[in-house]
């Protein structure tokens, strides 16, 4: 059976046997001329606006963008196909490396396509071989104990934290640490360029993808010119990354049998003859590594700390497991952290219901069918990751937070495998997120310094309701406010 009528069968049992739809004969929301439903959509809310019309037209609905017709789709089993189906069926759309390049963002494997992104993946994946990732963790837990002393600081003062602030401090020091070698330590200091500068990107990027007309083309605003700036300034460092890593390798010729992080081991894997890799494409995933590292992770801490907030038991249980697996974190160890397994649950539901990316744009490269929809070459679907995980239909008590649905036998790693069906956070496939563990490990380190070390007094929004979602490319919580003690 080819990858087309696998994929029909596995979204859509029985849409398989009939004729397939066509997406213009879909329902959905009502078109402009010429624009189509471009003018109705709001890039930081648009998650919301998806899942609100897949509530009133179904998992398998059409958008018109401009003059083309989009299928959405709200069905993991189809979504899962779809993603299994990379890269020779489906590819990152081209609107997205268009404006990508447009914007000044060099190419990394996040967006590559075909033969490129498998030659970038092989690197990628290089460099997040278990052996390299325990050799960068001595520099995680630096990272880690700083954030530690900057919330001491604030704790001590009794000063509120600004909480998404401090984290992306944590991801962007983190990331730059562990994956480039580089000092970048913007939790001891308030000189965070670079992080000024990648917080102009995802939001950019969201905006354009979704806008009608590409007015950035035709007229330089203060806006576009800060976002080159910006562009300019991140791309003169990334450089500097790789330059420097590739200094170290000639002066110790010793680290390119034992990189001491993540870029110097993909550089050596680019060296490998034949790899097809260059120095502009290392840089690319330099900057995925930045902007992917710094987001993500972040968001889903920030997150998962509110949730825990509003779950005392929940928090509870998480403070008992670091105190006694890891007492105050001062330098847990990669076995300790990996025995954080209530933790790394916590980890996993809060991806369930607070997604980074709820919204997954594919384009075909082929004809196909998406449950029993018919998609043509070149057609975009767009995919909606957290539909079916907050659903009762494929989750009992889905809008709850309990940690608890994915442990079995006292371990994260062996549960919840209805739940691992439709929660994706990490994609899937054969393109499924090559940094998921060191993200997992970012996260826990962070847990651990955080309920290891104090006890959480509040957090709140301004308005004192729940964090609310905003799009920025990557779904954040707005407006969260952390209030800590010192442990006893």
């Amino acid at each position: 059976m080819d990858t087309v009528q696998t994929n029909r069968a596995t979204a859509h049992p029985q849409a398989a046997a009939a004729t397939p739809r066509a997406i213009g004969d879909l329902p959905g929301p009502r078109p402009l001329p010429v624009v189509g439903n471009l003018l109705q959509l709001d890039a930081t809310r648009l998650h919301l606006q998806l899942e609100a019309w897949c509530a009133e037209f179904g998992p398998y609905y059409r958008l018109r963008m401009g003059s083309r017709d989009t299928l959405v789709v709200a069905d993991h089993e189809a979504t899962a196909a779809a993603l299994r189906d990379r890269p020779d069926g489906f590819q990152r759309t081209e609107r997205m490396q268009t404006i990508g390049a447009e914007m000044g963002l060099l190419p990394g494997v996040f967006a590559a396509n075909g033969d490129d992104w498998k030659r970038q993946r092989r690197m990628v994946m290089a460099g997040f071989d278990p052996t390299h990732v325990r050799r960068y963790h001595p520099a995680l837990v630096t990272v880690a104990d700083r954030l530690g002393q900057r919330w001491a600081a604030a704790a001590q003062a009794g000063a509120d934290i600004d909480l998404q602030a401090d984290l992306m401090r944590f991801t962007v020091d983190a990331i730059a640490g562990l994956a480039f070698g580089a000092e970048v330590n913007t939790l001891q200091s308030d000189g965070d360029v670079i992080q000024q500068h990648l917080d102009k990107v995802f939001p950019a990027l969201a905006k354009r993808m979704v806008s009608p007309l590409p007015v950035w083309r035709w007229w330089r605003s203060a806006e576009v010119r800060q976002l080159e700036q910006s562009m300019a300034a991140i791309n003169k460092a990334v450089s500097g990354f790789v330059a420097q890593a590739r200094a170290r390798l000639q002066a110790e010729p010793g680290r390119r049998d034992k990189p001491h992080n993540l870029l110097e081991a993909m550089i050596v894997a680019a060296d490998e003859p034949g790899s097809g890799i260059d120095d502009t494409q290392v840089a690319g995933n330099v900057l995925t590594m930045l902007l992917a590292g710094e987001d993500t992770t972040a968001n889903t801490l920030a997150w998962m700390i509110e949730l825990l907030w509003r779950h005392p038991e929940a928090l509870a249980r998480a403070t008992e497991e670091v105190r006694r697996v890891a007492g105050r974190a001062a330098s847990p160890t990669i076995e300790e952290l990996a025995s954080l397994d209530y933790v790394e649950a916590c980890c996993h539901e809060t991806m369930r219901l607070k997604p980074v990316a709820p919204v997954l744009a594919l384009q075909a490269l082929r004809d196909t069918t998406v449950g029993g929809v018919a998609v043509p070459a070149g057609a975009v679907i767009i995919n909606l990751m957290r539909r079916d995980s907050v659903s009762d239909t494929h989750v009992p008590r889905a809008a709850r937070f309990e940690p608890e649905r994915w442990l079995a036998e006292g371990s994260a790693a062996a549960a919840g495998a209805n739940v691992k069906r439709t929660s994706m956070p990490f994609g899937a496939g054969p393109r499924i997120c090559p940094g998921r563990y060191m993200a997992l490990l970012e996260m826990k380190l962070a847990m651990a310094v955080l309920l290891g070390r104090f006890d959480i007094e509040s957090v709140a929004t301004p308005d004192g309701q729940p964090a609310r979602e905003k799009l920025t490319f990557t779904m954040t919580p707005v407006g969260l406010r952390l209030r800590l003690k010192l442990r006893a």
